[in-house]
């Protein structure tokens, strides 16, 4: 991790696992090697030819740990000029998303159903298990993400790292 580099910075938002040990312990880590943890908060991304608002909210588990997601603070007081990027490990926040109107939502968590019954239960609870929908007037992409869940294996679902790349109307 000491050799990410970025030119906008390195962002993290909480998932459901990083909840089952000391969460902020954890950000305190990943902040000691340069990580931004986007805790309901948001950062003003400036590029050549404007700026996007890059928000995170906290996964949903931190509702059990006094870590609720909170939409109306990432989002409050923003520049409307400028579009808003979501990060939020659960593609089942994305309703809440579209109620704030942002534009495109970045999530995880599904692993893309890589393994029975994941497969099959993975759409009962989220909305996209891979890849990219709109969810009423919102953007969600769906990552299936680098490694496995328990147990350690994947069928059907193989790794991805995604490339986004953002363009101006």
């Amino acid at each position: 991790m000491a050799r990410l580099s970025s030119a906008h910075g390195t962002f993290f938002v909480t998932g459901n696992h990083d909840y089952r040990h000391d969460i902020d312990a954890w950000i305190g880590t990943l902040a000691d090697y340069g990580v931004t943890t986007l805790r309901n908060t948001r950062s003003l991304i400036a590029h050549r030819g404007g700026a996007i608002d890059l928000a995170g909210v906290t996964d949903v588990e931190g509702e059990r740990n006094h870590d609720a997601p909170d939409y109306d603070t990432a989002l409050a007081d923003r520049d409307r000029s400028h579009p808003v990027v979501l990060l939020a490990h659960q593609p089942v926040q994305v309703h809440e998303a579209a109620r704030h109107e942002v534009d495109l939502q970045l999530s995880g968590h599904t692993h893309g159903g890589g393994f029975f019954p994941g497969n099959l239960l993975v759409p009962l609870t989220q909305p996209v298990t891979a890849g990219l929908a709109t969810i009423d007037n919102t953007q969600l992409y769906v990552s299936r993400g680098v490694g496995a869940s328990l147990p350690p294996i994947r069928v059907g679902a193989p790794p991805d790292i995604t490339v986004i790349e953002l363009r101006g109307a």
